[in-house]
């Protein structure tokens, strides 16, 4: 069934002024407002899901809507950087004629204080993540650029041997330091496996029911 006529030349105007490069850097944001909102959404609503019904104790409802809001906090703030980092991007750019490294960095910089700078535990979990992804990167650009020798053997072995050693160190012995989220996936995983009173608990159940 064809639209209405209305909603036809709506349309057509619509997709006229997507066309117009004058406004490109205005619907670059819009778009990337969106994208972090649907991609922030995707992320977290699953990390949510199996996060709350494993380890968080409450109702449903108490259990659905932590989901909710962990997965609206993580949407909002990617979709907030996002916007800013582009608009800021874009005003560097307009301001100085032309497009230089710095302004990525200085965008992204001030985006990532005004987004990201509340030491909330999504935002922690979420610069983490990076922090990783980001040593991993200079590390191998060091190495393009000539200011780390190539590796004559393969290092990641020694690399990962060192990441799980250091994480059950910190674990065992200054847990705090820890975030709240993997103290309680490295809980289930290694202390509350050394408890059980008979099969249940042992095979079915990580803890004993409680007798009705």
């Amino acid at each position: 069934m064809a639209a209405p006529p209305q909603l036809q030349t709506l349309l057509l105007a619509v997709n006229a002024l997507l066309r117009k490069r004058r406004y490109h850097a205005v619907l670059a944001m819009l778009k990337g407002f969106r994208n972090g909102a649907v991609y922030g959404a995707k992320i977290r609503a699953p990390h949510a899901l199996v996060m709350t019904f494993l380890f968080r104790s409450g109702s449903l409802q108490e259990k659905l809507r932590a989901i909710l809001q962990a997965t609206y906090t993580h949407s909002r703030n990617l979709a907030s950087f996002v916007f800013t980092y582009k608009g800021l991007c874009a005003l560097q750019s307009h301001l100085q004629g032309e497009t230089y490294q710095v302004h990525s960095f200085l965008a992204a910089f001030i985006g990532g204080l005004l987004v990201f700078g509340n030491n909330s535990t999504i935002n922690s979990q979420i610069n983490m993540y990076l922090m990783s992804r980001i040593l991993f990167a200079l590390c191998r650009l060091g190495v393009e650029k000539g200011y780390i020798p190539e590796p004559r053997w393969e290092p990641s072995r020694l690399f990962n041997g060192l990441v799980w050693g250091l994480v059950l160190w910190l674990f065992e012995y200054h847990r705090p330091t820890l975030q709240p989220s993997l103290q309680s996936s490295m809980t289930y995983l290694y202390e509350d496996s050394n408890v059980w009173h008979d099969i249940s608990d042992f095979l079915i159940y990580n803890k004993s029911r409680p007798s009705k």
